[in-house]
Order: structure tokens, then sequence, then C-alpha cells
């Protein structure tokens, strides 16, 4: 279960030789881990702060507003990467996040079920 919530930070890992033996710019792959690692940060942040809430609509609330700020942050973050350094820089950390982003949600979505919800036994 753990390795499937963090499939995607093996990814990211893994994809650090890549980029050097492929000689892409080992800046794209910092950019993409710095936004991948704000990314995980606010989610968590968030995920805590709406399991603490008990309003149903706090909670969309909570969820649906970071899940918009993250895509803004990721996407704006990107493109200062992208504008600052170069393009290859850019297109390489996109490429990347959008890798890390898929994986990350497909891992949630299978590991979800399998999660379940434990009631005490009677």
């Amino acid at each position: 279960m753990i390795v499937t919530r963090n499939l995607d930070v093996v990814v990211l890992a893994l994809a650090l030789p890549v980029f050097l033996l492929a000689g892409w710019p080992v800046l794209g792959w910092l950019t993409a881990l710095v936004v991948w690692a704000c990314w995980r940060g606010v989610g968590l942040l968030a995920e805590r702060k709406a399991l603490a809430a008990d309003d149903p609509r706090q909670i969309v609330g909570i969820t649906t507003g970071s899940m918009i700020g993250r895509g803004w942050l990721m996407g704006l973050t990107l493109l200062g990467a992208g504008l600052a350094f170069g393009d290859d820089v850019g297109l390489s950390a996109a490429v990347l996040s959008v890798a890390l982003f898929t994986i990350s949600f497909i891992s949630r979505l299978v590991a979800r079920p399998l999660q379940g919800t434990h009631t005490p036994a009677p």
C-alpha cells in the first residue's frame, strides 16, 4: 500500500539518472522536484485540514481550493522556469511534472478502494 501511495516519488528518483544519461537539463529535474514537493506538501496540509473539518461544505471547499491552487502553482512555476532558464528546462520540468501527476492520480485511484474502512467487531 505504501509503495502505491509513493510511486510518484519512486518515478521522480528514477528520472534523475534518465535525465543525466539522456543529456537533458538537470535544472528541469530540479524544477520538477521543487514543484512536486510543493504539490505534495500543500496537498498533505489540505488533506489534514479537510479531515479535521466537520462541515461537508468546508471539506469540499478545502479540497477544491487545494486542487485549483496547486494547479496554478504548478503551472506558473513551470512557466516561470521556462521563461527564466530556457525552453528546454521548462519543457523537461513540465513533462516530468505531468507524468508525476498522472502516476500519483492513478495510484490514488487504485489505492483508495484497497484502503477500505475498518469497523471494530462487536
